[in-house]
């Protein structure tokens, strides 16, 4: 028995642990076609492979292929905003988990729909797959990094706003 509307929340957890899950999913299926120089064949086995392999129990198994479909298609601007946002770390200096990490972050922060993913759930979202996945400063790299673009983002949009 639920007392006291406690099931909504139930069910919002699980979802929420489950797009974890699918994230964490993302990431090393895009560390593991970064790691082969982005040939180790097609993106879309290695997804499902992974899914298959760590999240067996997935409620929405699409969303770590639509993260990684989201990350590929827009490949090429997210990895010049890091290279913007973190001009002393060419891109291919920075580790492969870090990397695949800021573009996954990076793609929620700039693509997705900011009402399902909010900016600040993208960004911490980011931070704790770097300490899962990372080394000791990765968290913080990250959070430099997505912050940056973060206020970038807010300043150009206050402009609009202003009354100035």
């Amino acid at each position: 028995m639920v007392i006291g509307g406690e099931e909504g929340r139930g069910e919002r957890f699980g979802i929420m642990a489950s797009r974890h899950l699918s994230r964490s999913i993302a990431m090393q299926s895009l560390y593991e076609w970064d790691f082969y120089a982005q040939r180790s064949g097609n993106l879309k086995a290695i997804v499902s492979r992974n899914v298959e392999e760590f999240g067996p129990g997935l409620e929405e198994k699409e969303f770590a292929g639509k993260l990684v479909e989201g990350v590929i298609s827009h490949i090429d601007k997210i990895d010049k905003i890091i290279e913007k946002a973190a001009p002393e770390w060419p891109i291919n200096q920075i580790t492969i988990v870090d990397r695949n990490i800021l573009r996954l972050g990076l793609f929620e922060l700039l693509y997705e729909d900011k009402e399902e993913v909010p900016p600040k759930v993208a960004i911490n979202e980011a931070i704790e797959l770097a300490k899962s996945f990372g080394g000791e400063s990765s968290g913080r790299f990250v959070n430099g990094v997505l912050g940056t673009v973060y206020s970038e983002l807010n300043r150009e949009q206050k402009p609009e706003n202003s009354e100035h």
